[in-house]
């Protein structure tokens, strides 16, 4: 069966059973339908353990990072343990892409699966309108007369939508690109943001341009963050749903981990963690991007400790990583990672059924060896039972000392920031900036903002900025393309080789298999 069959053959409750398992009374539940809903005005008492659940390298399909996260979140479950896991939404760009979906898959998601991936609730919706409303509020400003001499615009609009063209569009009076919603800086602040008043502040420090004199243009300047922040009061509210199990999962706000910081909002991690033991969340892409900028972005502005980190891998990815041969490096580079962040971490094999025992054995045999956790994973047959093993070990990890740090301080300067990155992340000898590059940096060293944290935005597949590059490249210089100021957002975007805001649809896209068949029911979502 295919996912979307799969999902419709496990009867789902009424989310208000759900709701109960975390003690959240009905009165504090907005209701679409009665399959979700969003948690308004409520908070628990505990104060949860967080998972994190990243990844090796990706290959183009992905390594299973949401089917592991369902999968544990359930297990922990069988294992009588209260748990909750807490997602990002997915945007509608990839579904009707490449991927198809990104509820999980098989035995192992979340549902009412097609409606995740497609309107949900609609806060992507609100995220885009709020965005184009700051755009169109910034050009009726300068068509009625400019009072703020704003000379430069440098806030895109943006559409939840992969679409090429739109990376160079013809305005009436300048030229402009357009980003994806999952890539704005709206995005980014929406799922940083700790409190409405938070929202409200953050908007008003978006930074929209500058003036005659070099100087900045925020979005309160043109008196509209109280008008963004009533769009995205309700979307603002963090999304209740469900597993095939009726286990309960939190999903809310959807930045891109290859462009954005690809973590969901800091006001669900907080809520989870308020409501749950267990708390397993997710980071997009390899760990390389998805689990740094979790520790170094997320964790740093919502004041979080990850107690474990479950590092999935697969033998496809490894295959893929090795260039055709079988080859270990691509993880242990990502292992090498982490822990310069903490020591609790758990290599996790997601299997597919071609796996062979000797590549699976070889797998075993070097996390033995390096005395690192490992266990395999088949919840995507299985569901929650196969993930048990990952479970326990997880359990165990949580109990023991601790260490965690982040990888830079808030006081160093921006390319003492990049240079750390850059050879210690993604273990580059050099960096090049381009001459935008350093016009951009020395820009903003002057406006004193390097004490903000750095997203970079780069290929997902490769510790590199060349896609090219697999396994663990070393010795290799980076190239640095431009330097962006996300100021609501609170983080500075660093721009690597040829990484675009805005993706393109591949030859083939997923959108020429989505239809409703005679009965109404949407297919070709996967």
């Amino acid at each position: 069966m295919t996912d979307i069959e799969i999902a419709r053959s496990c009867p789902m409750k009424d989310i208000v059973e759900i709701a109960k398992k975390l003690s959240i009374p009905e009165e504090n539940l907005v209701f679409y339908g009665r399959k979700k809903a969003k948690i308004q005005n409520f908070k628990g008492k505990k104060q949860g353990k967080l998972i994190l659940v990243t990844a090796t390298s990706p290959t183009p399909y992905g390594e299973g990072k949401t089917t592991v996260s369902i999968g544990l979140t359930d297990a922990l479950c069988h294992l009588k343990k209260n748990s909750i896991a807490v997602l990002r939404e997915p945007s509608m760009g990839p579904v009707f892409g490449m991927k198809g979906g990104a509820t999980g898959g098989g035995y192992s998601q979340v549902v009412p699966m097609e409606e995740i991936n497609l309107h949900f609730t609609g806060d992507f919706h609100a995220i885009t309108a709020a965005n184009n409303l700051l755009c169109a509020a910034i050009d009726n400003h300068i068509e009625k007369g400019n009072a703020l001499e704003i000379e430069k615009v440098t806030f895109k609009r943006c559409l939840d939508v992969n679409d090429r063209a739109l990376r160079k569009v013809q305005l009436q009076n300048r030229e402009e690109e357009f980003t994806i919603t999952a890539a704005s800086e709206i995005m980014a602040l929406f799922c940083l943001a700790t409190s409405l008043s938070d929202l409200k502040n953050r908007l008003g420090n978006i930074v929209i341009g500058y003036n005659r004199k070099k100087e900045f243009v925020y979005a309160k300047d043109l008196k509209v963050e109280g008008a963004l922040l009533v769009l995205l009061k309700d979307a603002f509210s963090p999304n209740l749903v469900q597993t095939l199990e009726n286990n309960p999962v939190l999903i809310h706000g959807g930045p891109f981990a290859n462009i954005a910081h690809g973590c969901n909002s800091i006001v669900a991690t907080s809520l989870g963690l308020s409501l749950a033991d267990y708390v397993v969340t997710e980071a997009g892409f390899g760990a390389d991007l998805g689990a740094e900028k979790f520790f170094d972005i997320h964790c740093r502005q919502g004041g979080f400790e990850p107690d474990c980190v479950v590092l999935v891998t697969t033998i496809k990815s490894l295959y893929y990583n090795g260039e055709g041969t079988f080859s270990i490096s691509n993880l242990e580079a990502h292992l090498r990672n982490l822990f310069q962040f903490t020591n609790h971490v758990v290599v996790c094999l997601n299997r597919y059924e071609e796996d062979s025992q000797e590549d699976i054995e070889k797998v075993k045999k070097y996390c033995t060896e390096k005395k690192i956790r490992f266990c395999i994973s088949t919840a995507y047959k299985e569901g929650g039972i196969g993930a048990v093993s990952l479970a326990e070990k997880v359990l165990e990890t949580v109990e023991e000392e601790n260490h965690f740090q982040l990888l830079y301080r808030n006081d160093l300067s921006i390319t003492e920031k990049i240079d750390l990155l850059a050879k210690k992340i993604y273990h580059a000898s050099s960096i090049r900036y381009t001459e935008e590059a350093k016009r951009s940096l020395s820009f903003l060293e002057d406006k004193k903002v390097s004490h903000l944290p750095i997203c970079v935005a780069k290929t997902q597949y490769s510790l590199s900025d060349d896609a090219k590059k697999l396994g663990d490249p070393r010795d290799y210089e980076i190239v640095v393309r431009d330097i962006v100021l996300y100021h609501g957002a609170g983080f500075i975007t660093v721009l690597l080789g040829k990484i675009l805001t805005m993706p393109g649809l591949p030859s083939v896209p997923n959108y020429e298999q989505i239809d409703l068949d005679e009965e109404g029911n949407i297919v070709g979502i996967f």
